[in-house]
């Protein structure tokens, strides 16, 4: 286990913050340090990072009091990305904090940071005005809140934040995002007065939950009980209520949907000075990111995952994953990159930006025995391999529990899909992904095309 060499101290407005050995680009790194400098939006950030607390805090389904999580911190060159999740796991937030928000250097690695209660309570004092120096390592995060006044410093405090274990159950989180995001597209966007009258308008966390259809009109957006293909539908709207916290500063919203037009998961992208923040909602406030299982044929091969380690082999800590170099350094044709870089946004180490419309890589804490671990149906369809009986060339019986299931792949529209007579498959067909039973003949037969 990584300990630390020494303990942080705040002495004579020195702050030292002690970091444990970290994993960076350039590999093992004693004291890394991946930014520090000044904030050029310091109200952005301050009131961006109070919002992710918010949500970590929050259950939206079932509002009760809750401890914060701890976001996941990453630096990639050019830009910091934090991460989180609302408790409830209905709700995913992304920070993306641009290189033109900062005067300092960005520099490349992953960490878990803690926003504590002090730190929120410091970070409600921040505005234009101020100068925000933030100091950001493997091991936590720490800002000087330097107020000043007719161009004289008048005080300074400090926090330091410890950060502690990110939940397991993020992985699997991280994993579900990444493939949703992938279908998403652009739908409607608003601007100024419009965007701000919005996020004004929005329920409070508390309120009763409240659905509708979101309909851009001459005005700004109308909240209608039909909508259209230029409209998106929001089941939770309350679940955007964080957002009150930068109404003032929010200069455009994006909405998104899935291509496919049907209602499910939506997206709100907020522009902000030096900023973007993105917060993904599930498609109703019941359902957790962590149990969708969309990705769980892709984690089955086990030849997947020599591709996948050539390539993480190569990544950098990317903001932006450059799939023409990737096809170039590795000889691996599309298919395998894109097969490899589902597996790896699975385990929590890419992420899918659908502003750039690419992936970002982030590091997290390696578990080889993770993906299985993380997801229960992968494991008992491994259980299964030895109960499957071939009934012909497109079925097979997979023996499980002193029943017998029915597994069928059949070709439609030129595309391999399965079916089981499982309750599963009969309760959910393939929205939260495969039954186990599918899952097992996929893993023995090799059966990959759907």
């Amino acid at each position: 286990m990584l300990k630390f060499s020494q303990q942080s101290k705040l002495t004579n407005d020195v702050l030292a913050l002690a970091l444990s050995p970290a994993l960076t680009p350039d590999g093992i790194i004693d004291n890394p340090q991946f930014f520090a400098g000044y904030a050029l939006y310091p109200q952005v950030l301050a009131r961006s990072l109070l919002v992710l607390a918010d949500i970590t805090a929050t259950r939206y389904f079932k509002p009760v009091p809750v401890t914060l999580r701890d976001p996941v911190l990453s630096a990639q060159g050019n830009q910091l990305r934090a991460e989180v999740f609302s408790a409830c796991n209905s709700v995913y937030a992304r920070l993306d904090l641009l290189q033109q928000g900062f005067d300092g250097q960005i520099s490349r690695g992953t960490t878990n940071v803690d926003i504590g209660i002090s730190l929120r309570q410091a970070l409600t004092q921040v505005n234009n005005k101020d100068k925000l120096h933030l100091n950001i390592g493997n091991q936590g995060l720490a800002t000087r809140h330097i107020q000043k006044q007719d161009r004289d410093v008048i005080g300074i405090k400090a926090i330091i934040e410890r950060p502690v274990a990110m939940p397991d159950r993020w992985i699997r989180a991280l994993g579900n995002v990444a493939e949703i995001h992938t279908k998403m597209v652009a739908v409607f966007t608003v601007t100024g007065i419009q965007a701000q009258t919005f996020i004004a308008g929005l329920p409070t966390v508390t309120s009763k939950q409240q659905s509708s259809w979101l309909v851009p009109s001459n005005t700004g957006i109308k909240l209608m009980a039909q909508g259209d293909s230029n409209s998106v539908y929001i089941s939770g709207l309350h679940r955007l209520s964080a957002l009150k916290r930068l109404m003032t500063n929010i200069k455009r919203l994006t909405f998104y949907r899935l291509a496919s037009g049907e209602q499910g998961p939506c997206m709100v992208e907020v522009e902000l000075d030096g900023a973007r923040l993105t917060l993904s909602l599930t498609a109703q406030p019941w359902q957790g990111y962590s149990g969708e299982g969309t990705l769980l044929e892709l984690l089955a091969p086990k030849q997947q995952l020599q591709n996948a380690q050539l390539i993480q082999s190569i990544l950098q800590f990317d903001s932006l994953i450059d799939l023409t170099q990737l096809a170039i350094k590795t000889g691996l044709d599309t298919q395998r990159i894109n097969s490899s870089l589902a597996y790896l946004a699975v385990s929590g180490k890419l992420g899918f930006d659908v502003h750039q419309n690419g992936y970002f890589h982030r590091q997290l804490p390696e578990d080889p025995n993770r993906l299985i671990k993380d997801n229960p149906r992968l494991k008992s369809a491994y259980k299964l391999l030895e109960c499957i009986d071939r009934v012909d060339e497109n079925t097979w019986m997979v023996h499980s529990n002193n029943e017998d299931y029915r597994v069928r792949f059949v070709r439609q529209n030129s595309k391999m899909t399965s079916q089981c007579t499982c309750s599963w498959y009969l309760n959910h067909q393939l929205k939260k992904g495969p039954c186990k039973h599918i899952l097992a003949v996929q893993i023995k037969e090799n059966i990959y095309e759907c």
